[in-house]
């Protein structure tokens, strides 16, 4: 009965059927009280578990005269199928947590620049996975936006850490850089203008970020390093409708974050100068609050949000 050839290769694999018995015996040692648990007739029960010692070749429990024990090879079965079993059951609840990840609501902040090109390609492709989950999109600051998250508004954020921030319980994690550019109306003359440079872009109109917010000192110190003086014809706004309308009804500059220029310029609506300009921001990346547990909708537009920075 005993041959180590069948216990290397049984022929067929065990039903979850006869895993719940195995079990069953194992926690009642008992054959008529492992049948009721399962729902079945002793005399089903018995002829299963004989079904099983054929199948291994060995004798998977001892009979006693007072119920049953588990030999040392029922034992070693017994072990590798709760192993079995508990992975199934966790299988159950990770399917479980996916298909209410596929529902419900999540709510993300994000700075301007991910807006136009990382976000909604991560939600393309989530909507395509889960089109009954609900996502909120927040654009704004990153101040505000860290404020919003603190206080449990939004799931996650697409930002960076304000400079003043100290709060520890804020979790980083980096996605990408942010560099700059020029940017104009089709047809603009400064686009004819072979090998342009900073000094002539200085004396010319331009629609910039306000006074006191760190791009604009990246801006007016990037002239100021080439003893220039910063552009004076100014519009300060942050408000994407006026640029845009100022961009193609005037001969106005902007500065721009070079990944949403090429998504403009790609749809024709702008055109990027072609001159270098040594203003970059500092990256962005996500930002998560360190004891929050993200619902299973929001980690499935984090993880998608990860798989296209990682290809932009």
């Amino acid at each position: 009965m005993e041959d180590s050839s069948a216990i290397r290769r049984p022929h067929h694999q065990l039903k979850t059927r006869q895993m719940a018995l195995l079990m069953a015996i194992d926690e009642t040692r008992n054959l008529h009280q492992a049948a009721l648990a399962t729902h079945m007739s002793q005399p089903a029960a018995s002829k299963m578990l004989k079904d099983m010692e054929e199948l291994f070749g060995v004798a998977l429990f001892e009979r006693l005269p007072r119920g049953m024990r588990p030999t040392v090879y029922g034992d070693t079965l017994v072990r590798h199928v709760r192993m079995a079993l508990d992975n199934l059951a966790q299988g159950q609840s990770a399917m479980a947590a996916l298909q209410a990840g596929l529902s419900g609501q999540v709510n993300v902040g994000v700075i301007l620049t991910p807006s136009m090109t990382l976000v909604p390609q991560a939600i393309a492709a989530i909507k395509a996975e889960a089109p009954q989950l609900s996502i909120g999109v927040d654009v704004g600051t990153s101040d505000v936006l860290v404020d919003g998250l603190k206080r449990g508004r939004l799931d996650f954020l697409i930002a960076r850490i304000p400079a003043k921030e100290e709060d520890l319980s804020l979790v980083y994690e980096d996605l990408s850089e942010e560099t700059e550019c020029a940017v104009v109306r089709l047809g603009h003359p400064l686009l004819d203008r072979p090998a342009l440079t900073l000094q002539d872009l200085a004396s010319r109109a331009w629609i910039l970020s306000p006074r006191g917010s760190i791009l604009r000192h990246q801006f007016d110190m990037l002239f100021r390093r080439h003893g220039l003086a910063p552009p004076t014809n100014v519009v300060e706004t942050t408000a994407m409708s006026v640029i845009k309308a100022l961009l193609q009804q005037t001969d106005f500059l902007h500065l721009m974050p070079r990944e949403v220029a090429r998504y403009y310029a790609a749809c024709g609506e702008l055109a990027i100068l072609p001159v270098e300009l040594a203003c970059n921001m500092e990256s962005y990346g996500l930002i998560l609050r360190a004891d929050q547990v993200l619902s299973p909708g929001a980690s499935l537009l984090l993880g998608a949000i990860r798989r296209v920075a990682a290809g932009l």
